[in-house]
């Protein structure tokens, strides 16, 4: 008589968490991952459409040659914001890969720096946040 075998979800990664805050439940770990991954995935949108309006900017000449002069200086200053822009984009997709890395290596939720739970409130509030407060406030201060 064939056995049937009963579908299981994934195991659960048990996410660390800091004193006195509740245990991650099996349903908050997988949303934590979905919106790491959804997150991810509407940067990475933004990034192709940013580098095609870019390049855009950039097809248009910086020749300048019969233009005003401020007018010039106005394109040459919003290609630099668009630049500026699309860098910090890549660099918050980044930021998720490397979360997202550190959750698949069962790291996700403890600080790059000190080791300690970065804890669940700010995880769920920030949920690319590698360092806990203390650390990330000590970089800041440098």
């Amino acid at each position: 008589m064939p056995t049937s075998k009963k579908a299981t979800a994934p195991e659960a990664v048990a996410l660390p968490v800091l004193e006195g805050e509740e245990p991650w439940t099996a349903e908050e770990v997988a949303e934590q991952r979905a919106e790491l991954k959804d997150e991810l995935e509407r940067l990475e949108r933004r990034i192709a459409q940013t580098e095609a309006e870019l390049a855009a900017i950039l097809r248009g000449g910086t020749d300048g040659a019969g233009r005003d002069p401020a007018d010039v200086g106005s394109s040459n200053f919003e290609r630099d914001q668009e630049l500026s822009l699309a860098q910090n984009v890549r660099d918050m997709a980044e930021q998720l890969r490397l979360a997202i890395h550190l959750f698949d290596k069962g790291e996700y939720g403890l600080c790059e720096s000190c080791g300690q739970p970065i804890g669940k409130g700010r995880l769920q509030v920030f949920p690319r946040a590698t360092m806990c407060v203390a650390c990330k406030q000590r970089e800041e201060r440098r």
